[in-house]
């Protein structure tokens, strides 16, 4: 019998994809974007984990010493432990062996989405009437409400950051039919999920705490009670957040792979070996 011991990448280099329709230099620009991009959500997705590991701490302090208690905890050593869970994950060879990952980050993503809905829901329930204004934010002067749209659309704009592994994912796709085709179907079908989901739970978190609304609800601590529940919302998140630096990690791990190993013949080819 033979082995076949494959040593390739999977994934379309972002410089090529783009080199073919808009030239060299507007290639490298695209590439340098993305790539910024890619670092930047690594990073986001980082501290959020970390910050959500730090709420259950806090959760669970504040539900035995009370609402008033000094629960301050540092969040360098969730950093630590996020980053050694990702070093182990990282060692998957490339984008089609992280569906799995990808899956449960998704479903993780629906269950806190409707916990936080839930409980905003919930909130406006107790509250007897809706809190805030159709205006928005109150401010005192026209620069400081400017800033708080800036930060709005900046929050908008990161919150669809699928957009710079979209190849990736494309690539992944089987034909017929098309993968553009089924790429188009999917990308639209997810946004209009996604929108309604941020409206719901962006909409309902306002409507409970107006003004005083935390930039995170589940984090942020609006709600204390019941702890419980927001500690599985935060456990999601982190979940969630593990599979997804992967998903956005993959493309860069798999450009550097190729830069650095470029020429070298024992990654980039076959062998046969027979026993």
């Amino acid at each position: 019998m033979s082995v076949t011991i494959p040593f390739y990448f999977y994934l379309p280099d972002k410089f090529d994809a783009s080199h073919g329709f808009s030239g060299k230099t507007n290639a490298w620009a695209c590439s340098l974007f993305i790539h910024v991009g890619l670092y930047g959500t690594a990073i986001a997705y980082t501290v959020t984990s970390a910050i959500s590991m730090r709420a259950i701490q806090k959760s669970n302090c504040y539900h035995r010493e009370g609402h008033e208690a000094a629960c301050e905890y540092s969040d360098t050593y969730y950093m630590l432990i996020f980053g050694a869970v990702q070093l182990i994950l990282s060692q998957a060879p490339d984008f089609h062996n992280i569906q799995s990952l990808s899956v449960i980050a998704a479903v993780m993503s629906f269950a806190y989405s409707f916990i936080g809905f839930g409980l905003g829901v919930a909130k406006v329930i107790g509250n007897g009437f809706v809190m805030g204004s159709f205006s928005g934010v109150s401010t005192t002067t026209s620069i400081e409400k400017m800033w708080l749209v800036a930060q709005a659309l900046g929050d908008i704009a990161f919150a669809y950051p699928y957009s710079l592994v979209l190849i990736e994912i494309q690539d992944t796709l089987k034909s017929p039919p098309p993968a553009n085709q089924t790429m188009k179907k999917a990308s639209t079908m997810s946004i209009i999920t996604t929108t309604i989901f941020y409206l719901f739970c962006g909409g309902f978190g306002y409507a409970a705490f107006g003004d005083n609304t935390p930039g995170n609800l589940l984090t942020g601590f609006g709600f204390y009670e019941p702890y419980w529940l927001i500690d599985l919302a935060n456990a999601f998140i982190v979940i969630h957040l593990v599979g997804g630096y992967q998903v956005y990690s993959q493309p860069i791990f798999a450009h550097f792979e190729k830069w650095i190993c470029e020429e070298n013949g024992f990654l980039n080819n076959e062998f046969y070996h027979c026993l």
